[in-house]
């Protein structure tokens, strides 16, 4: 199976097109996302396994993000600084790294070393520097970067909030682990969370560039061939606690971060995110031009910024917000949070508001575009959600037609997000 969008056309020469095409290899259809782009010598390739991020750190908080520092050590036969040097020398790039849902190993190159590059690829893969001083490393790595945090009052903040939203579930705890966890995370651990998850039945294809197509997806199918199948998991979804609740956290500091959320019924794949994405904007995402700047900073001067959106991933939905205030206004902040949402599932919004933000959304677009790394994100997000290519531009289409009674229903109809949770950090 193969669909293919022309994206640029120049006196007839295809420069850019992007195709899913379904690679067979040991029985398993494994989808291959591949955005062609002639303008520059480059190439690139990510390997994403689904269900593979911190999601699975159930046991150990900041297990994922640790396996994939000990992947960027390079090989046990080089070791991390040989590996390093090898690539270096020859403009190659490879890293891995996790988000909540899933882990990429990525590899980049200029166009005439790309065959090259994709050997080390496969190289780092069937032998990850599984040692001791690798991992004490990234050990000291991570370890230093959680210490450096102990005082950034907004990273507490926000991960205090996803605690109270996601009470008793692995997204409650931070990604990154926690000094403790991350000291208890043993090679062990590291070995059987990548013998688990890095494996060919969870495995999503990236490529993108200027390259020999026919040759590199042979080579590509070689790597998945020697690779372990494994078994392929669905991601678990979590709800948000239906009692809200308010932390609060004591520290030395001068101003208070006061973190917001609250439940968003809403399921990837949802046919009317458009209609989310317009309303938010509008609520918190947009700016100077949204209702929480307007009433938070313009009219009370409360805080310099304040922000709200809502993230709708397999995992999780969910509406989160932020600002930081005077401590002194900390009450009147937090209060004013909750008047403007009430008033905004109560009233909805006007039509001066929606034609704003339609023009914002419309004409920022090429703007979401204009790189192949882009344009690749896109059309993976836009495979990963079970949707078709293109859906991104028929979404537009959609928010250039919403009526503004269609928007407010909406809007009513998610009153779910008045049941708001605090997360705030003040002296």
């Amino acid at each position: 199976m193969k669909k293919f969008i022309i994206t640029i056309l120049i006196l007839g020469q295809i420069i850019m097109a992007t195709s899913i095409e379904y690679i067979e290899v040991n029985g398993l259809k494994i989808p291959l996302i591949y955005e062609e782009d002639k303008r520059l010598p480059l190439a690139t390739m990510q390997f994403v396994f689904t269900d593979a991020g911190s999601i699975r750190d159930v046991d150990k908080a900041g297990l994922a993000k640790m396996s994939a520092r000990v992947m960027n050590e390079g090989t046990k036969k080089l070791g991390s600084s040989a590996f390093a040097e090898l690539l270096e020398s020859q403009a190659i790039h490879i890293s891995s790294s996790t988000g909540q849902e899933t882990f990429v190993v990525e590899v980049g190159s200029l166009k005439e070393n790309f065959s090259k590059a994709l050997d080390y690829f496969d190289t780092l893969l069937k032998d990850p520097n599984f040692t001791k001083e690798a991992l004490d490393k990234a050990k000291t790595t991570s370890i230093g970067s959680l210490s450096r945090k102990e005082n950034d009052f907004d990273y507490i903040a926000s991960n205090e909030l996803k605690a109270v939203l996601f009470k008793g579930s692995v997204l409650a705890n931070p990604s990154s682990g926690t000094l403790e966890s991350v000291k208890n995370i043993k090679l062990l651990d590291v070995e059987e969370f990548i013998k688990e998850n890095i494996v060919s039945a969870k495995l999503i294809v990236v490529l993108g560039g200027d390259i020999d197509y026919k040759a590199t997806k042979e080579k590509i199918i070689h790597i998945i061939s020697s690779m372990t199948q494994g078994k392929k998991t669905e991601t678990k979804n979590y709800s948000v606690v239906k009692k809200p609740h308010t932390s609060i956290l004591k520290r030395e500091t001068e101003q208070a971060y006061v973190y917001f959320g609250s439940p968003y019924n809403m399921k990837v794949g949802d046919e009317d995110y458009y209609k989310a994405r317009v309303a938010t904007f509008i609520l918190g995402t947009g700016g100077f031009g949204s209702r929480l700047m307007e009433e938070i900073r313009v009219k009370r001067g409360l805080a310099y910024s304040a922000y709200a959106r809502v993230s709708v991933s397999k995992a999780s939905s969910y509406m989160t917000g932020y600002l930081q205030t005077k401590l002194e206004s900390m009450e009147e902040a937090k209060k004013t949070v909750s008047e403007v949402f009430k008033k905004f599932v109560k009233k909805g919004v006007s039509q001066a508001e929606l034609e704003q933000t339609k023009k914002f959304l419309l004409g920022s677009e090429p703007l979401r575009v204009e790189t192949m790394s882009q344009r690749l994100n896109r059309t993976f997000m836009e495979y990963y959600k079970g949707q078709e290519i293109g859906h991104s531009l028929e979404e537009l289409e959609k928010i250039k037609k919403l009526k503004l009674k269609d928007l407010n229903k909406f809007i009513k109809e998610h009153a779910e997000i008045l049941d708001m949770s605090f997360a705030i950090v003040t002296k």
